[in-house]
């Protein structure tokens, strides 16, 4: 993403080109096609292997100039006395927000606050000084009792100055339908009330934001950025219109209107979404009549990214998401602790979730930088890109009839469900790579702690008078954890793991490099990979895999070898009563006699390898 203008070796010489660089490419790529160094997102933007300096060099309105962000902290113990003792806790180490997640809400995953009666939130909140400069964030849940209203009713009981409260309601109803999948009625008839409530806290002196357009549920669900970005604006249209016409002024009403967005751990599109957020917003303020000023935007870390296996690598995607949100403007950030997805974390992910943002602020100084990315050719590009691709899909939400229309119509849901099918089949063939789940196993990973706290379980909420298709969130390393899960099982059941036998050939230096690819290929699907010296007599070879005890096979070795000796070596593992012979590698010409040899399957760089390890299964089950 560095511009070639800015490169200087040393005093004297001249600063390279633009020009200067793509001579000396063309000359490596030997005629290839240049293209062949861009790759693209998942709503077809490409990405440059360098750009130009970008011509914006005024940074984008957002956060004030060298403040720090709002450290977040979720709270979602389902004991509300529980719930009260961590976040006291996480104020008294570093945190200066709380966002507080009930049950039953779309991002609570499976946690939460149980209910919004005035004794829970008492009791929630029992020690905690509102008024004294800390954030609060709630989020209230379609049909499980007002939590805004409890919250607000306790505040004047305490006989405290709203005014002086930093509380964010976070009413969304239309993202939370969107992730259920239904609605109890028509927007139109939930509209007039819902404004009401937004009114009346307004009339009592409460500042807000008090509704959320959170995008979340389409990122959660496997969406694109610019999905992402225009199911945000949409919401906030929708919202926008609704508190016009419950007679709120359109100056206030903006004002009531909070964004959310997920941050994940690809730097530049987090960067890049964050920044066309707040310009597509000043686009549309400007179509309302109004001089733009800056709106308050969240990020959390993306569930989606989160695995469950080895999720120490976990931090390191959520320092990289934190450090993307930050560096774009975002006003407060939360990071989901690393151990969220097998469970309630306890209190040392807890730590961690809140260091992770106190050390990029107050160690790395980040805020200390108003939008440094303004002027960077690359992320500049990015984020007109993704402008452009959120607002002609903001277009179509818009012509459908707005957000509500659009999802009765699975408009919405359509494109995100194509975009997360692409999405998993990436995941499948190992080309979007999530370490520790789809690469990089560790077998003998210890397990981490988590607070032996069940899921909380609720009844269905009321009639779904209109129901259409659902945004479902998913984790993009599942599929592999499900398959790890299954050895697990074996392993309990009987002391071992499914195997593969690596029948490698040759010299270290000829296989090394094709056995450390299947190890891992296997290994990602919880197969132990047993290894073996290289091989030169067929007969050892066949002898080595029956001691293995392994019921599949894999050949590794180069090239090279595999003419000389891969066909006799898959006719000494068939007849040793290997169930299936994978070969690493393509074949090439010799495709067809390897497998007339007995090789049943090739591993390879984009092969896909879930489907390959689903196949092992089911082979070795029934070995």
């Amino acid at each position: 993403m560095t511009s070639p203008d800015d490169l200087t070796l040393a005093a004297g010489f001249a600063p390279a080109t633009y020009d200067d660089w793509r001579k000396l490419v063309d000359g490596v790529l030997k005629g290839a096609p240049f293209e062949k160094l861009v790759s693209k997102t998942y709503d077809g933007l490409p990405i440059e292997p360098i750009y130009r300096r970008g011509r914006n060099m005024a940074p984008i309105a957002g956060r004030p100039a060298a403040a720090p962000w709002r450290v977040m902290q979720r709270v979602d113990h389902p004991d509300p006395k529980a719930a009260n003792a961590q976040a006291i806790h996480d104020l008294e180490n570093g945190a200066n927000g709380l966002e507080i997640e009930f049950a039953g809400g779309s991002g609570a995953r499976g946690f939460g606050i149980p209910d919004a009666t005035p004794d829970t939130l008492k009791r929630l909140f029992d020690g905690i000084f509102l008024d004294a400069g800390i954030s609060i964030a709630i989020h209230p849940v379609v049909g499980r009792g007002n939590a805004g209203e409890t919250l607000a009713a306790l505040i004047e009981e305490r006989r405290i100055d709203p005014a002086q409260i930093d509380l964010r309601f976070n009413y969304q109803a239309l993202s939370t339908m969107a992730v259920r999948g239904h609605a109890p009625a028509a927007w139109s008839e939930m509209a007039k009330p819902f404004a009401g409530v937004v009114g009346g806290l307004m009339k009592r002196g409460f500042r807000g934001p008090f509704v959320l357009a959170d995008g979340r549920a389409v990122h959660d669900a496997g969406g694109s950025e610019a999905q992402e970005l225009a199911f945000a604006l949409s919401l906030a249209v929708a919202y926008l219109r609704m508190l016009e016409d419950g007679g709120i002024d359109l100056e206030a009403a903006r004002s009531a209107i909070a964004f959310r967005l997920a941050a994940d751990a690809d730097q530049f599109l987090t960067i890049a979404k964050f920044r066309a957020l707040r310009l597509l917003w000043a686009r549309l303020e400007r179509a309302c009549g109004l001089e733009p000023k800056p709106a308050f935007v969240a990020a959390e870390t993306a569930w989606r990214m989160l695995t469950q296996r080895d999720p120490y690598v976990n931090m390191l995607r959520a320092t990289m998401a934190t450090f993307a949100a930050g560096l774009a403007g975002a006003d407060a950030i939360t990071v989901l602790p690393h151990t969220l997805a097998r469970g309630l974390p306890e209190a040392f992910a807890r730590r961690v979730a809140r260091n992770t943002q106190l050390v990029l602020l107050e160690e790395s100084n980040l805020a200390k930088v108003s939008d440094p990315a303004a002027g960077s050719g690359g992320i500049e590009s990015l984020t007109q890109a993704l402008c452009q691709a959120a607002w002609a899909l903001f277009q179509e939400i818009e012509n459908a009839g707005g957000a509500f229309a659009a999802l009765e119509q699975n408009l919405i849901q359509r494109k995100v469900a194509a975009t997360r099918a692409a999405r998993e089949a990436n995941i499948a063939r190992r080309k979007d790579v999530l370490t520790g789940a789809s690469a990089f196993p560790n077998l003998n990973e210890a397990q981490v702690a988590v607070l032996d706290v069940k899921p909380v379980e609720l009844a269905p909420y009321g009639e779904a008078t209109f129901k259409f298709d659902a945004l479902p969130p998913m984790r993009l390393g599942a599929p592999f954890e499900r398959l790890r899960d299954r050895s697990d099982e074996i392993l309990k059941a009987k002391g071992a793991r499914p195997k593969v036998f690596l029948a490698n050939l040759g010299t270290a230096a000829d296989f090394t490099t094709r056995a450390t690819f299947a190890k891992s290929l296997f290994e990602t699907g919880g197969i132990e990979a047993s290894g073996s010296e290289g091989f030169g007599d067929p007969a050892a070879l066949a002898a080595a895999f029956k001691a293995s005890g392994a019921a599949l096979a894999c050949i590794c070795s180069s090239d090279k070898v595999y003419a000389e000796q891969a066909e006799v070596a898959a006719r000494a593992l068939q007849a040793a009563g290997a169930k299936l012979i994978y070969l690493a590698g393509r074949g090439g010409q010799q495709q067809s006699a390897l497998r007339a040899a007995g090789v049943g399957d090739f591993i390879f760089a984009g092969s896909d390898a879930l489907a390959v390890l689903q196949q092992a299964y089911r082979l070795t089950e029934t070995a």
